[in-house]
């Protein structure tokens, strides 16, 4: 079956296939009354422009990219959620590029980008902390928006939480139960929010006078794996804590499956809490007592900012978005003071 194409357009519009390609491009000096009769013709012929064909016409290939390297599953949809949410409707196409290890391989993302002749790219963490790749970005004059960074802010237009403000809420939340042994599973360390949400946990420890035991601060890199091992070395030494502060909702749904491994019944006799608000910590049970992140509405405002950008529009350098503290049910007092 033969293809529909400008010129069949253009007969039927009764102009030419370059009118009809001005229209198409929305490039301007193009009366209305033309524009609705290319319009209608094309949508009589059930015609659809070839994208490649207009990326070639424009010099822009209507394409951005989404890098992440995060390992949460939860947190990925989100993230893809939200920016394709914002694409409806709009021109452009989603290109999604996880990256195993940003830390290793910061210096050819630039090149990837290149390679892919993406117009400009949405950065999740640890990405949207990293110096090479944001001043990469710039020298190649690649246009971004980011997601969550906690560093260099104003390299970028950028969409983020109080990490360490949302941590110490959560602490003293915890310690407001009435919990003094309290032990803390960290994320990766390549991740800038670790640092941050460590931060908060200290100011609120330090706040109620409590001292934080580096026994009791346990590795992990954001993935239920890492939060089970964590929890297995807490638990196993034997000087158990009422209380795990768990930097993400996977890692504290891992310590909650090592708890159980070990008798222990949450949150009777350990509370766990963790940060994000992702899917995990509403379908797990006992519910997970949580921080909301709103990273589908980070996604949502991150892709706008570029958008913007990439249309010569206004753009927001900073979104300062609210947290949320999501008591649930797996945090009480403990059994001592119940």
């Amino acid at each position: 079956m033969k293809r529909t194409t400008i010129v069949d357009v253009g007969r039927l519009a009764g102009v030419s296939a370059k009118t009809v390609s001005r229209v198409l491009n929305e490039e301007p000096h193009v009366s209305q009354a033309v524009k609705q009769r290319v319009r209608e013709a094309a949508e009589a012929l059930d015609y659809h422009p070839n994208v490649f064909a207009q990326a070639l016409v424009r010099r822009k290939s209507n394409m951005i990219g989404l890098i992440y390297e995060n390992p949460s599953p939860s947190y990925v949809v989100e993230l893809q959620r939200g920016v394709l949410d914002r694409l409806t409707g709009e021109r452009y196409q989603l290109v999604v590029i996880p990256i195993r290890s940003v830390q290793e391989h910061a210096g050819e993302v630039v090149g990837m980008l290149r390679s892919a002749a993406l117009d400009g790219v949405v950065l999740a963490p640890p990405a949207s902390d990293n110096p090479i790749i944001l001043n990469q970005l710039k020298d190649a004059r690649i246009l971004c928006a980011r997601i969550a960074p906690t560093r260099m802010i104003d390299a970028a237009p950028s969409n983020l939480i109080d990490d360490v403000a949302a941590a110490r809420e959560i602490a003293e939340y915890i310690i407001g139960l009435g919990h003094r042994e309290i032990a803390i599973i960290r994320g990766d360390p390549t991740h800038a929010s670790t640092e941050a949400r460590m931060l908060g946990y200290m100011q609120a420890f330090y706040k109620a006078g409590i001292e934080l035991r580096l026994e009791r601060i346990e590795p992990g890199l954001f993935t239920f794996d890492s939060g089970l091992s964590a929890a297995r070395d807490i638990f196993g030494r034997g000087d158990r804590p009422t209380a795990i502060l768990a930097q993400n909702d996977d890692m504290a749904v891992g310590a909650m499956m090592a708890a159980r491994e070990f008798g222990l019944s949450i949150p009777d006799d350990l509370s766990v809490v963790g940060f994000d608000d992702s899917e995990v910590s509403r379908i797990t049970w006992p519910r997970l007592t949580t921080v909301r992140q709103p990273v589908f509405e980070m996604a949502i405002a991150a892709t706008e900012m570029l958008i913007a950008q990439l249309e010569d529009r206004a753009v927001t350098a900073r979104i300062t978005h609210p947290h949320e503290l999501l008591i649930r049910e797996s945090a009480a007092p403990p059994r001592s003071l119940g």
